[in-house]
C-alpha cells in the first residue's frame, strides 16, 4: 500500500500515515494504534508513542502524542500490535556463545536434536567431515540427563570418532567436558594427575585411569590447548550472533565473565562499528588474582560497548551436580557417597579478598552461586566487606541463585544483593532436578521468584546463553508457568504474574546494570529501545506466552531486526 499524506490534526501539521511494515522511516516517528506496555507503574499503558533522535519524547493517546511532533514526522499504524521495552540480557556469555556456533551442535530438543549416544557421535563425525582440516573436533551442548543412556560420553566413546585428532565435547552447563584419549594426552592428564583445586578428573571404575569426563577447573588444561578463532572469523561470529539476539528482542546483551585479552578484543570490534546492540562485559577474576589498579568499569558506552565490573565463580552446575549445596544431592554422581554436596570453586579467603577490593572501590560484582552453600559464602563475604567499607548502592548480583533459602533472601535484601534467577531451568531441567538432583521438595524452590517478589526485592531472570537459547518469550513463560518437560508444574507457589516476568527482563535488568535512568521502561527521555510482539504477554493465556513472536526489534529508534525483513 502506498503512503498517503493526510492531515491528522488539521491546521497543525501534515504527516505521512502508513501501515506498519517493520521498517523505521524517519528520525521523528509516531507509533499509533499500538498496544503499548510501558513497564512504568505511573503510566502502565498507552496507545501512541513519539520518538525523536533515538529517544522517547511522548506517550499517551493518539491525539495527545501526535500533537507533540514536528511537520514531516512519520506516523506508523501498528494495527493493534504490542510494543514493550527492549529486552535486557541479565546474564549470558555473548562472546563464547558466538564461538559455539562454529562447533558441532550436540544439544537436545528443543534447541537441538541429539537424544542418544549414537546421534552424538554421528554429529561429531559429520562435523569432522565438513571440517576435515580442523586440528580439533569440538562439540558443545550434550546433556547426560537427556541422553537415552543417562550418562556422559567417555574417552572410549569419543575414540570412535577419532584416535588421531583430539575430540572434546562440552556439557550443556559449560561446567563439564568429555575428552577422547588424544585430548587427555595433549592436556597432560594421566592416572597420576591429581584433581586440581575446584575440579575433578573422573576415573574409570576400580582404577585411577581418567574416563574422559572433566569437571570445573579440571577442564582448564584442555581449554588452554584449544586453537583460538581467527580474529576475522571472530568478528563475523559476533555480528551474526547479535543478529540472533536481536531476533529475540534483545537490545542490551551481557558478556558475563571473560579474560582481559578477550575483553580488549571485544572493545576493538566495537570500535570497528560491529555492534548494533549494547554489550556490557565483565572481567573474570579467580583465586590468587588481584584487581589491577587501572581496572575501572565505565557507566557509559563507547561504540555500544562498556565494561561493567567483575565476575567471580563460587561453584558449579546443579544439573551437572557440581553446584555446592548445604544438603546432599538426591542421587549423587557415580562414585560419590550419599553425603556428596558438590564443592566450592573458590576458597573463602580468596573470595573475601576479591570482594573487599571490589566493595572498597565500588566495582560492581557478578558472582556465580548456584548452590545454597555458595550463596552463604557470597552473603558472608559481602556482609563482611560492607561492615568494613559501609553499605552502599553497589548492586552485587548473585548469578543463578537457584537454591537460595528464605533466610538467605532476607540477608540479601539487607545487603542489597540482587538475585538473577535462571528460571528457564524449570523447563529444561525441572524433571531432572525433581527426580535426581534435589528431590521433590527442594526442586519446588529452584529459582524462587515469588519469594523474592514478596520481599519487594528487585530480581532479574536470564537464559545464560549459550547454555540455553536466548529465547526471551520462553524465559518469561517459564517464570510464569514453571512447567517441566513432562508438563508438570514445579513449585506452583513460586510462579509469578506475567508483568513480574516482563519486569525481570526489562526494568529490573536495567536496574541491575545501573541503567534504569535510560532503559527498561517506556518513558519520555528514555532510549527508544523497543520490541514489537505478535500478542500481549499480559493478556494471553500464560501457557501461550512462549508462542508469542518477536516481529521487530528497535534500538534507539532504528530497526535492527524485523521478521518481515529476516535480518
Amino acid at each position: 500500500m502506498r503512503p498517503m499524506r493526510i492531515g491528522v490534526l488539521p491546521m497543525l501539521f501534515v504527516v505521512a500515515v502508513v501501515p506498519w511494515s517493520g521498517t523505521l522511516l524517519a528520525v521523528d516517528t509516531v507509533y499509533v494504534n499500538a498496544d503499548i506496555v510501558t513497564v512504568n507503574d505511573e503510566q502502565p499503558r498507552a496507545r501512541a508513542m513519539a520518538v525523536r533522535d533515538g529517544r522517547i519524547f511522548a506517550l499517551g493517546s493518539r491525539q495527545s502524542v501526535t500533537g507533540t511532533v514536528d511537520d514531516g514526522a512519520v506516523v506508523l499504524d501498528m494495527e493493534g500490535r504490542t510494543i514493550v521495552p527492549g529486552f535486557i540480557d541479565a546474564h549470558g556469555h555473548f562472546a563464547s556463545g558466538s564461538f559455539t556456533t562454529t562447533l558441532a551442535d550436540l544439544q537436545p530438543p528443543p534447541a537441538g536434536g541429539v537424544s542418544d549416544m549414537k546421534m552424538l557421535l554421528g554429529e561429531l563425525g559429520q562435523w569432522m567431515g565438513v571440517n576435515p582440516d580442523a586440528e580439533w573436533v569440538v562439540g558443545r551442548g550434550y546433556d547426560d540427563s537427556l541422553l537415552a543412556e543417562g550418562r556422559h560420553p567417555t574417552r572410549h566413546d569419543l575414540d570412535t570418532v577419532s584416535r588421531d585428532k583430539p575430540v572434546a565435547v562440552v556439557h550443556i552447563s559449560g561446567h563439564l567436558m568429555a575428552c577422547n584419549t588424544r585430548c587427555l594426552e595433549l592436556a597432560g592428564i594421566t592416572a597420576a594427575t591429581e584433581d586440581p583445586p575446584g575440579g575433578v578428573i573422573r576415573r574409570e571404575a576400580g582404577s585411577r585411569q581418567p574416563d574422559g569426563v572433566l569437571e570445573e577447573t579440571a577442564m582448564y588444561g584442555v581449554r588452554r590447548s584449544l586453537p583460538p578463532p581467527d580474529p576475522t572469523a571472530a568478528a563475523g561470529m559476533i555480528a551474526a550472533f547479535q543478529d540472533y539476539y536481536a531476533s529475540q528482542g534483545i537490545t542490551t546483551a551481557q558478556d558475563g565473565g571473560n579474560d582481559a585479552a578477550s575483553i580488549e578484543g571485544l572493545r576493538r570490534m566495537a570500535a570497528a562499528g560491529i555492534l548494533e546492540i549494547d554489550l556490557v562485559a565483565f572481567r573474570r577474576f579467580g583465586p590468587g588474582q588481584v584487581i589491577p589498579a587501572d581496572f575501572v568499569p565505565t557507566s557509559t558506552y563507547e561504540h555500544r560497548f562498556r565494561v561493567g565490573g567483575i565476575k567471580l565463580m563460587l561453584d558449579g552446575s546443579p544439573q551437572g551436580k557440581t553446584a555446592w549445596l548445604t544438603q546432599p544431592y538426591h542421587v549423587p554422581p557415580r562414585g560419590e557417597g550419599a553425603e556428596y554436596r558438590g564443592y566450592a570453586s573458590m576458597p573463602t579467603e580468596a573470595l573475601e579478598q576479591l570482594i573487599d577490593q571490589a566493595v572498597a572501590r565500588r566495582i560492581p560484582v557478578l558472582a556465580h552461586a548456584n548452590g545454597d552453600a555458595a550463596a552463604d559464602q557470597l552473603i558472608h563475604a559481602v556482609t563482611r566487606a560492607q561492615k568494613r567499607f559501609g553499605i552502599g548502592d553497589r548492586r552485587t548480583v548473585m548469578i543463578h541463585a537457584q537454591t537460595v533459602r528464605d533466610d538467605q533472601l532476607d540477608a540479601m535484601k539487607v545487603q542489597g544483593i540482587i538475585p538473577s534467577f535462571f528460571s528457564a531451568h524449570t523447563f529444561y531441567w525441572g524433571d531432572w532436578h525433581r527426580d535426581s538432583v534435589l528431590g521433590a521438595e527442594r526442586a519446588k524452590r529452584i529459582s524462587p521468584l515469588a519469594s523474592a517478589a514478596e520481599r519487594g526485592m528487585p530480581y532479574t531472570t536470564h537464559n545464560d546463553t549459550p547454555v540455553v537459547p536466548p529465547d526471551m518469550m520462553r524465559l518469561m513463560w517459564a517464570s510464569t508457568n514453571r512447567l517441566t518437560r513432562s508438563d508438570e508444574v514445579l513449585g506452583e507457589a513460586q510462579r509469578v504474574a506475567p508483568i513480574e516476568a516482563l519486569k525481570s527482563v526489562t526494568l529490573n535488568a536495567a536496574y541491575q546494570n545501573f541503567e534504569e535512568h535510560a532503559k527498561g521502561s517506556l518513558e519520555p527521555g528514555k532510549l527508544a529501545d523497543l520490541v514489537v510482539l505478535s500478542a500481549n504477554p499480559l493478556e494471553v493465556d500464560p501457557v501461550k506466552i512462549k508462542d508469542i513472536v518477536v516481529l521487530e526489534t528497535i534500538k534507539e529508534g532504528r530497526t535492527i531486526y524485523s521478521l518481515e525483513g529476516q535480518r
